[in-house]
């Protein structure tokens, strides 16, 4: 059985390794491993995403969505050390390597658990994720369709794609998927990968009420 980076509970042997890498401005060293994604370096998607998305909240609840070994994780909780990091994935594998990682670091605001692990109840004052494409797109619509709609008001995703692998169309889908309240548009191009932004917008303000005789 051959694992994929999406497989659940990878089988192969783990053959740790630590590699360099530069998050938030700071040159760490970290744990990865095989049966996860990019086990030998940091990816050039990632990377593209990290150089060209913006400073993330202060504070509040964050969301990377398949996180693998935990790039992005780790750089929104270096970058925000009041925000909580929930960093999601199905593979097993990958969220050890993530707990290992933020504990390597310091870093206790990083919580790398399954999908379903996640409280209904935590809106998100941003989501940053390199999807994993190679799941297919009927699988990959229907994690933006559970976790976009989680983004809290005035608040933004920031998604990157490489260009052939349908960064455009994958544009077009969410603009007509989420058509009322959000705004989608291209916020950045890279080395052949697209960085997409979903906005969630404000409630729309409600009428003045008008009392009688005035």
């Amino acid at each position: 059985m051959v694992d994929h980076y999406f497989s659940a509970s990878p089988t192969s042997a783990e053959n740790l390794r630590r590699i360099k890498v530069t998050l938030s401005g700071r040159t760490v060293e970290l744990t990865t491993a095989a049966g996860v994604f990019s086990p030998e370096h940091l990816d050039v998607g990632t990377s593209v995403l990290l150089a060209h998305s913006p400073e993330p909240p202060s504070g509040g609840d964050f969301l990377d969505l398949g996180c693998g070994w935990g790039p992005i994780s780790l750089s929104l909780a270096m970058a925000s050390p009041h925000a909580r990091v929930w960093a999601v994935d199905v593979n097993e594998r990958a969220l050890d390597l993530v707990r290992r990682n933020a504990e390597s670091l310091g870093l206790d605001n990083v919580i790398a658990v399954q999908p379903q692990d996640v409280p209904e109840d935590v809106m998100f004052r941003t989501i940053r994720s390199n999807p994993p494409i190679r799941v297919g797109k009927a699988v990959l619509h229907e994690l933006m369709e559970t976790w976009i709609p989680r983004l809290a008001e005035r608040s933004d995703a920031y998604l990157v794609i490489k260009k052939d692998l349908g960064s455009d169309s994958l544009q077009r889908w969410l603009a007509t998927t989420f058509d009322t309240g959000f705004s989608v548009s291209r916020h950045a191009l890279h080395k052949g990968f697209r960085v997409l932004k979903v906005r969630r917008h404000g409630s729309p303000p409600t009428e003045p009420v008008q009392l009688p005789g005035l």
